[in-house]
């Protein structure tokens, strides 16, 4: 009888123990597969929501796989390319990189001038700009702007035979600038404000350098490389742009005249109210701040 009763208990305990081993597991996993189940979709919602963040225009630009950037390819220091190698190089050329980058695409560069940057950005065969591209009121009229990454002045470079020393010596001379540039206006400015040249009739608003005669004279090229070539020949007697591209034209026996004027800022030009502007922004701003541009400039020599 004792053995009949132990039996039983010990059966009965041993149910007692089969009954919660086997439901252990049930409890144990199923808050780990519910755990699972709620991360995996937020991976992808988030994923998701990223993916939506973007404006159309740079979800276009992500779909492509390609952002199409006008850059210099004559200008050392901050578009330059390479003609053995055909490689881009300098500060604008990394900025360009860096904004490749965050989108996750690869990037395509289209050799540009002061005349053409701006036509194709407006055709659409370009996303953006960097390309030695001065902000101005009247040029944020039609594009967006990022935050200055770079500050130069505009100069003028004289063969040292032409005697030429000042502003003062650039009346009556021929000055060669680049077609669409802001180099004649600011250099007409400066002589005014240096009281060199009267002035009248100067309105910078309808300021034409291919109709101004008024103490000066200039005369338009496509290009930076076919001034230098015209300073030399005695088409122009004096050549006018941003100093840090004239630095590139200074050879033996060229010097700058004693006047550096109108600061030029640059920044990177994006189609006017385009998603592409804010994305442009990030990357000046944060490399800004955290010293990238900096560093840049300095290894492109440009400081």
């Amino acid at each position: 009888m004792k053995k009949r009763v132990l039996s039983a208990v010990v059966a009965g305990m041993m149910s007692v123990m089969l009954m919660a081993c086997g439901s252990t597991p049930e409890v144990s996993e199923a808050p780990e597969a519910a755990t699972e189940a709620s991360e995996e979709p937020a991976e992808v919602a988030g994923a998701a929501k990223e993916e939506a963040s973007y404006p159309e225009d740079v979800q276009a630009v992500i779909d492509r796989g390609v952002l199409r950037v006008g850059v210099k390819n004559a200008v050392i220091g901050f578009g330059y390319e390479d003609p053995l190698t055909g490689e881009y190089s300098g500060l604008e050329i990394e900025l360009a990189k860096a904004l490749a980058d965050k989108l996750g695409v690869d990037i395509e560069f289209t050799a540009v001038t002061a005349a053409t940057r701006t036509e194709l950005l407006d055709s659409g065969d370009i996303d953006c700009v960097l390309a030695t591209f001065t902000i101005t009121d009247e040029r944020k009229e039609s594009w967006d702007f990022t935050t200055p990454y770079y500050t130069d002045y505009v100069s003028v470079l004289v063969e040292d035979s032409t005697g030429i020393k000042g502003l003062g010596d650039l009346v009556d001379a021929t000055v060669g600038v680049s077609s669409g540039s802001t180099s004649a206006k600011s250099l007409v400015k400066a002589m005014i404000e240096a009281g060199v040249i009267s002035g009248d009739g100067f309105d910078e608003e309808s300021f034409d350098p291919a109709t101004w005669t008024d103490g000066v004279k200039f005369q338009q090229y496509d290009d930076y490389p076919t001034i230098s070539t015209a300073l030399s020949a005695g088409e122009v007697d004096a050549f006018c742009v941003d100093k840090s591209i004239l630095a590139i034209y200074k050879t033996e026996g060229r010097s700058y005249i004693d006047a550096e004027f109108a600061p030029q800022e640059y920044g990177i030009a994006t189609t006017k109210g385009s998603g592409m502007s804010a994305v442009a922004e990030e990357i000046v701003s944060g490399g800004l701040s955290d010293g990238t541009i900096a560093k840049l400039i300095t290894e492109n020599g440009l400081d």
